[in-house]
């Protein structure tokens, strides 16, 4: 499995680079956000990957983080939604706004992306909607982009890897989705203080729907 690629960019294509990595030129496929944010051919880059395997094809996506990357292989596991489907509505939305609108229900804004009709937009707020909270209270943690290269064939830098986090309660796994969503601090304790003050047993899917919904006029 080929889980990130790192080296220089050799093209810019309208859906894909080819980064070059020690005379390997690898086809990566990315968002249209990713691919604004990449540097211009000859300069270094790194990309997250997931490799697409079938019978008659291979295909790497890239992402610029690794939550974008699990948001991305969230979103294939829904029926009716392949890898360039997912790639788009990640691309319409970000991956907050996937989360944010998951949360609320709001199959609408599913359905901006390309190519994503009502039902599958439909499909996808129905069927994550009970496995979109745990990713989105891990932002925090899988936000950082991916470091440039350092091209060094002799002497690699180790990487180290930090172990997962314990997992909190729900409220603090509520306030850790809405501040990665763009909320303030003070305003997302606020929302989910109040969320549990009127259902102090909720879950953490229930209080981030709860907290959104109060704080959406305000956003």
């Amino acid at each position: 499995m080929i889980g990130r690629i790192a080296g220089v960019i050799e093209h810019r294509g309208p859906d894909h680079v080819l980064i070059d990595v020690r005379g390997v030129g690898y086809i990566v496929h990315v968002s249209d956000r990713t691919l604004a944010t990449l540097p211009g051919v000859g300069e270094a880059a790194a990309l997250y990957t997931e490799l697409l395997v079938r019978e008659d094809l291979l295909q790497l996506f890239g992402f610029p983080t690794p939550i974008e990357k699990e948001w991305h292989r969230l979103l294939v596991t829904v029926q009716g939604v392949g890898a360039k489907a997912a790639m788009a509505i990640l691309s319409a939305l970000g991956h907050e706004g996937v989360g944010r609108a998951i949360a609320l229900g709001d199959a609408r804004s599913i359905q901006t992306a390309p190519g994503v009709g009502p039902k599958i937009a439909a499909r996808v707020v129905l069927e994550l909607k009970s496995r979109a909270p745990a990713l989105m209270a891990m932002a925090g943690s899988a936000s950082q982009p991916a470091e440039a290269p350092v091209i060094d064939p002799e002497t690699p830098a180790p990487r180290r890897r930090p172990p997962p986090p314990a997992p909190p309660a729900a409220s603090s796994e509520a306030l850790s989705a809405l501040i990665n969503l763009g909320y303030t601090q003070g305003d997302a304790a606020a929302a989910i203080a109040r969320t549990t003050g009127d259902t102090p047993d909720a879950d953490t899917a229930t209080l981030i729907r709860a907290a959104l919904r109060l704080l959406a006029p305000r956003s």
